[in-house]
């Protein structure tokens, strides 16, 4: 008589759907900075908002590092390689992007904060790559 089989939980996937619900829309906006091809929405932006924007593109550097950050990021989670670095690569991004719809434009806190619980979540985890980040005190290695 063979032994029961144990049934494997739908949870063991979560990981990977989160990794994908981040990932993609990150390598289609990472995209959309060199490419252009999402249309810019009609309705404008609070001046806030606009100025900060605007300061961005000014910069000559600032989007093009976001689009390539993205992307990068979009690419690691969608592969699943170098997921821990690529999620400390966007926390920043996600705090900025927090605090840019929470003080300037509201309308898209929604959406930051799906990517915030996202984030949160398999940051969790993948808590165990963060945790020699987050000792107290650490000796450096010896130089070899």
């Amino acid at each position: 008589m063979n032994p029961p089989v144990a049934k494997k939980s739908f949870t063991r996937f979560l990981p990977a759907v989160a990794r994908w619900l981040l990932g993609l829309p990150l390598l289609v906006f990472g995209l959309n900075g060199f490419l252009n091809f999402i249309p810019q929405p009609e309705v404008a932006l609070p001046e806030g908002a606009m100025k900060f924007s605007v300061a961005l593109m000014e910069s000559g550097y600032m989007m093009q590092l976001i689009g390539l950050t993205h992307l990068l990021v979009g690419l690691m989670l969608v592969t699943n390689r170098f997921v821990p670095l690529a999620l400390a690569l966007f926390a920043p991004f996600i705090v900025n992007s927090i605090a840019f719809h929470y003080f300037l434009e509201r309308s898209g806190l929604p959406m930051a904060g799906v990517f915030l619980a996202l984030e949160l979540y398999l940051a969790w985890q993948y808590r165990a790559a963060f945790a020699p980040m987050l000792a107290a005190r650490v000796k450096p290695s010896a130089a070899a």
